[in-house]
């Protein structure tokens, strides 16, 4: 590892820590975490935030790095519109106990490219990868990965 990467990261780590110091600073609760340890590196610390809520950078942006933001929510409806109310749209988990009322969310309510029912986001090369909204457009791996690397031609014969 050059020691430009390693500057480079730790440069991603002191960005993930101004996210969070941000949204402390905005009335986000820190739970755990949080604290950049002393001395070279890239390591942050697991971190959880409650009381998150738009206009901190803990809900209006992505988080690259082990950060939790929990998000207080009324009721079924509102959690789907908050995670909806978001700039991206990459992955999506539904926890539920009720796995067809999981299925019915994940597939036709949450604004996302991928949703798992009781489980993480993670990519299966057999699976299409890929996000909607300013997660990105088109998909990785599988055969709609694939079909994004081949042009098609129209000849028309009038």
């Amino acid at each position: 590892m050059t020691q430009w990467s390693v500057r480079w990261r730790g440069d991603l780590r002191d960005a993930l820590h101004a996210q969070v110091q941000a949204s402390v600073a905005a009335g986000a609760r820190l739970l755990l975490g949080g604290a950049v340890p002393e001395g070279p590196g890239s390591f942050y610390p697991a971190t959880v935030l409650t009381d998150v809520r738009r206009g901190m950078p803990a809900f209006d942006e992505e988080l690259f790095g082990p950060v939790a933001a929990i998000v207080p929510v009324a009721d079924e409806g509102a959690a789907i519109a908050a995670a909806n109310d978001s700039a991206y749209g990459l992955g999506a988990c539904v926890l539920t106990r009720d796995v067809q009322r999981g299925e019915r969310i994940a597939a036709d309510l949450l604004d996302s490219g991928m949703a798992w029912v009781n489980g993480c986001v993670r990519e299966d090369p057999r699976l299409p990868f890929g996000g909607v909204k300013d997660s990105g457009y088109g998909r990785e791996q599988s055969t709609w990965g694939i079909r994004e690397f081949v042009n098609v031609k129209t000849v028309v014969v009038a």
